[in-house]
């Protein structure tokens, strides 16, 4: 393939930094995204990438602030090589109960979460329409389809980033544009959960929670898919995992 970029935004530790090794082992100009205050972790994932042979360039930005993600793609675009993926893959997920929770929280998840999938998605779609062909992909989670207690803001900014996600695929796929929203229904093979949640990481070894690298193998899956059978949404969770 000639020379494609894959901007990861959301690229920790655990799934992001995953799917952005996945696609930098097919070759793609991979562009890994968290706020500034991760340069360090970011410069770190795009030194292991670069180890294994890939292509990588870390950038710290505010996903939510508008100017930036705009200079963002330009440059990626400019300088880098073409869009071929854009992965949003930002979370926000906190607990708080109703009455505790300040408009401050509840804007602020729903501008991780939601808002700046907004912009990811605009600034993709302006890049990739002119080429006709590109894959746009969000990450969902259970919330995207169940609220649950003391996640309203959570689940608000999921239901609205899935919402998102439809009218894209709807307006963007007729055009050439691969729009896919995939829910992570289950807990994930990270330091928090570990922390966290021990009984339920206790499980790991049954594979019983969800592991990072194969969860980027699914998204590599979809962007690889050909036209004739694209899939739209997908929901992964472990074998032993109750449906949301």
């Amino acid at each position: 393939m000639s020379k494609q970029s894959c901007l990861v935004i959301g690229a920790g530790d655990a799934t992001g930094g995953a799917i952005a090794r996945r696609f930098a082992k097919e070759g793609f100009e991979t562009c890994i995204v968290r706020r500034a205050r991760h340069i360090d972790d970011l410069n770190a994932l795009a030194e292991d990438i670069k180890k294994d042979g890939g292509s990588a360039h870390a950038f710290g930005v505010d996903a939510r602030d508008e100017d930036q993600m705009v200079d963002l793609f330009a440059k990626i675009e400019t300088d880098i090589a073409p869009l071929g993926v854009v992965v949003f893959n930002i979370g926000g997920n906190v607990n708080f109960p109703i009455t505790e929770m300040t408009s401050r929280v509840y804007r602020k998840v729903w501008e991780m979460s939601c808002f700046a999938g907004f912009l990811a998605g605009r600034e993709a779609a302006k890049a990739m329409l002119p080429r006709g062909k590109g894959t746009i992909l969000f990450t969902g989670a259970t919330a995207s389809i169940r609220g649950g207690a003391g996640y309203s803001a959570f689940a608000g900014a999921k239901h609205s980033l899935r919402a998102l996600a439809q009218s894209l695929a709807r307006e963007l796929g007729p055009q050439g544009i691969h729009v896919a929203h995939v829910i992570i229904d289950g807990a994930i093979d990270t330091a928090f959960i570990k922390e966290r949640f021990p009984e339920r990481y206790a499980l790991k070894g049954q594979d019983g929670i969800l592991q990072p690298d194969d969860i980027a193998e699914n998204y590599w899956h979809l962007h690889s898919q050909n036209k004739s059978a694209w899939t739209h949404e997908m929901d992964l969770r472990p074998w032993m995992e109750k449906m949301a």
